[in-house]
């Protein structure tokens, strides 16, 4: 009976040894707050991949670019020091210049519109580019339209931005679009902008409604203009080499989990834009939000010139008519 008890508690502890060694924890990392629609996203996505794999990943999240910007978890993926980052789309050209033409400005009609493309044949094609960069781009996700906000004064039309220096995301077509509309530039890393803003280094900064909420960006900005400039992207990206070693059926369980992720980040970008508004005038931000958005588009008129011969009019009319 003793030894039957022996062999049994020795049985179960290599078996609860077994289960120990086979899970493999991963990590994610965002740049931005965990009470965030980036926040929302990697949690989900890391609770669906435990459940999908019956506990056998585990997916670690790192949050407030404790693990470096946006640009340095992307280099971290590639170079698989890091399994999994969730980036805006920002930094993503300087890894996947296919990627470019969707910073465009003024491209997308709205939200709709860019879910549709995204999620579309154009979109997925896109995930495709990712992979002989040493990527595995799992789901599109989304930041957001972005708006201007800054220091100094209202910003109803172009010419109320010229001479504005703003911290801009490391980002070719953002540049050259700002720099169009008489901005001074200062691409800079998003876990250095609080503090640049604060200390009067930079005037202002562009983003959507959800990172100027989860940022607090409302204690070191006065003044917020509904821009909708740029349509934002996010995306889930794996290490290639990581997502090969994968089962058949943890490949997909990791895809199933980053739409998971996708689904409930833009549920919480949705929120974030109803509500944004009324929070951060609540918070003492002035809010122009009847910004005369064809001035903008008509100062655009030669860096778009550029755009259309850079990417092509046919794919960007491509994307613009999409339905």
């Amino acid at each position: 009976m003793k030894f039957n008890k022996l062999i049994i508690g020795m049985s179960l502890t290599m078996g609860l040894l077994a289960t120990a060694t086979a899970q493999t924890t991963m990590k994610i990392s965002i740049s931005v707050a965990q009470n965030s629609h980036q926040g929302i996203a990697i949690d989900t996505f890391a609770k669906e991949v435990e459940k999908r794999t019956a506990g056998r990943y585990k997916i670690q999240a790192f949050y407030n670019g404790s693990l470096g910007g946006e640009r340095e978890s992307i280099e971290s993926v590639q170079l698989g020091t890091q399994e999994l980052a969730f980036s805006s789309s920002g930094p993503v050209p300087n890894f996947v210049p296919e990627t470019k033409i969707l910073d465009v400005p003024f491209l997308f009609r709205d939200k709709a519109h860019a879910r549709a493309v995204l999620d579309g044949p154009i979109g997925q094609d896109m995930l495709a580019k990712f992979e002989p960069k040493g990527f595995k781009a799992l789901a599109w996700a989304e930041n957001g339209f972005r708006h201007m906000t800054n220091s100094k004064r209202d910003v109803n039309a172009p010419a109320d931005l010229k001479g504005l220096k703003m911290r801009t995301m490391e980002n070719p077509v953002h540049i050259a679009a700002y720099k169009g509309l008489g901005i001074i530039t200062t691409p800079m890393a998003f876990p250095e902008v609080f503090t640049a803003l604060q200390q009067g280094t930079v005037d202002g900064q562009e983003n959507p409604l959800s990172v100027i909420m989860s940022a607090k960006f409302d204690q070191v900005q006065k003044h917020l203009s509904l821009t909708g400039h740029v349509y934002s992207p996010c995306i889930f990206v794996m290490n290639k080499a990581a997502f090969d070693k994968l089962s058949a059926a943890d490949k997909t369980a990791f895809v199933e989990a980053a739409k998971e992720g996708a689904k409930a980040n833009r549920a919480r970008v949705d929120q974030d834009d109803a509500n944004g508004v009324k929070e951060l005038r609540a918070k003492g931000m002035t809010v122009i939000d009847n910004v005369d958005k064809a001035k903008f588009v008509a100062a655009l008129t030669t860096v778009n010139a550029g755009f259309e011969k850079d990417f092509g009019k046919a794919n960007l009319d491509r994307i613009r008519n999409v339905k």
